[in-house]
């Protein structure tokens, strides 16, 4: 079922419990852009990252985290790779957002109820409008369709895109994505290609391409696709920002394609996420600086 989610002003001398679950996330510059900005509004706010690779556990236990974590009083989770359509199960409600995407990157606490958002959408539409206007968007390749990819997806066809092109070496992941979003945008605004047989015709035919893999991230590095698959005429745009200039977008760049990093999308989704979680509305502007500072800070 779907709901909506009203923001009202909470106390000043109200404290925020709050975390990120995810794999490999230890490093993850989320929890002190989150304290960072609570800082400037005057709120005591803690931020913990519970990391399922330290803590020895299956991304299929992210259902006990959940449990564990409303019961020591935390106000709400961010959650990432792996668990944000696993998270779907352990519920009991989700924003409108969420219940498009089938996928969850922002659990709050609320009232008893586990309550299930996605900010991961308005935050790739905002950054790939500030990042890369005015690019063609009729054709596009998705890379990866897992929660950040169902939500590059989704906000793409929202901004105007012809036809999102789904790729995901999870055929059932892909075609469950693909069917999802011809359901809501229509029969010709998604295609399902297989990667080792359709990918170089449909790049060959595309304006732009979306990476929405763990693949260049830290703790996985390398290249999503074969570098000679990677054209001029593309855009290239990434969702993994640790570290900024992936494999991927210092290849692109270097063929002279236009790129997009994936650090505007993670601000943009947590100043989302931060609102949902304290009511207060973040300095957006401020939190991009403090993301600049932060990136330069663990270089």
């Amino acid at each position: 079922m779907a709901m909506s989610r009203s923001v009202a002003e909470p106390p000043d001398n109200r404290r925020f419990l709050v975390g990120l679950v995810g794999a490999g996330i230890e490093t993850s510059l989320t929890p002190a852009l989150h304290e960072r900005e609570a800082d400037e509004l005057g709120l005591r706010y803690l931020y913990r990252t519970l990391d399922l690779t330290t803590l020895g556990l299956p991304p299929e236990n992210v259902g006990e985290l959940l449990a564990a974590a409303r019961l020591s009083g935390y106000d709400g989770l961010n959650i990432t790779h792996p668990c944000k359509q696993l998270v779907l199960d352990h519920l009991d409600d989700l924003s409108p957002e969420a219940d498009a995407l089938h996928a969850v990157n922002t659990v709050v606490f609320s009232d008893g109820k586990t309550i299930g958002h996605n900010t991961d959408l308005s935050g790739f539409a905002r950054n790939l409008a500030l990042g890369l206007p005015e690019v063609s968007v009729d054709r596009v390749v998705l890379l990866g369709a897992g929660g950040a990819g169902a939500a590059a997806a989704h906000a793409l066809l929202t901004m105007g895109t012809g036809t999102v092109h789904v790729f995901d070496t999870e055929w059932e992941r892909g075609d469950a994505l693909a069917r999802s979003l011809r359901r809501r945008f229509g029969d010709d605004r998604a295609e399902m290609g297989r990667v080792d047989d359709d990918l170089p015709r449909a790049l060959g035919k595309a304006d732009g391409l979306v990476h929405a893999t763990p693949t260049g991230m830290a703790a996985y590095p390398g290249l999503p696709l074969p570098a000679s698959l990677i054209m001029p005429h593309l855009w290239v745009a990434d969702v993994v920002y640790r570290p900024l200039n992936t494999e991927l977008l210092v290849t692109a760049r270097a063929k002279g394609c236009r790129v997009l990093d994936g650090g505007g999308m993670v601000v943009f989704q947590a100043a989302d996420a931060f609102r949902l979680f304290t009511g207060r509305e973040p300095d957006i502007a401020r939190m991009v600086r403090h993301f600049g500072d932060l990136t330069r800070a663990s270089a």
